[in-house]
């Protein structure tokens, strides 16, 4: 599904931002995903000096395989199921609007916007020495109306992201008390 597809575009609207979380935030999952992938191989070299009559005998050897078969299927599982949710929480800027589609787990999805010219505040944060280091935080974008803030998660140069959230907002809001034709 492309871009287009997944938001209907007014002719005026342009898009600024397309937005992910960091892919250092991805690594750790791989990281996890290498280290239990490697647990089923020190199981085997684990039996194969300790308990081998366990490797000799066929039943054995079928059921330690079907287990192991189990167990590779559901870190991968495991696996994919994060990175979907990585790869597909998105944010989009326009100079008309926010868009935030957020993915839930492999079958879920949610999609909400709010308009520019409504936003009242936005800020950003960069907490911890892994976001310092690799310049990833958080933006909140907050209306006054009743609606949750939106939050970019783990997003790149997120003061830049949010000084251009508020450069746009000033000037959709010059559109909307000052009708022009855009």
């Amino acid at each position: 599904m492309t871009l287009g597809e997944l938001i209907k575009k007014k002719q005026y609207e342009k898009i600024v931002y397309c937005l992910r979380r960091h892919p250092i935030i991805f690594v750790k999952d791989v990281l996890i995903f290498l280290a239990l992938a490697t647990v089923p191989v020190g199981f085997y070299f684990f039996a194969k000096s300790s308990l081998p009559h366990l490797l000799e005998e066929e039943i054995s050897r079928i059921i330690l395989l079907l287990l192991g078969s189990i167990y590779y299927l559901s870190i991968w599982l495991i696996f994919f199921t994060q990175f979907i949710d990585y790869y597909l929480d998105n944010w989009i800027v326009t100079n008309d609007r926010i868009l935030n589609i957020k993915q839930h787990a492999l079958f879920g999805r949610t999609m909400a916007e709010m308009d520019l010219y409504k936003v009242q505040d936005a800020t950003s944060d960069i907490d911890g020495i892994l976001p310092t280091l690799f310049n990833y935080g958080n933006v909140h974008i907050q209306t006054a109306g009743q609606k949750e803030r939106f939050v970019f998660e783990q997003v790149k140069d997120p003061h830049k992201i949010r000084d251009k959230i508020l450069d746009l907002a000033e000037e959709d809001r010059k559109f909307h008390y000052h009708p022009k034709t855009r």
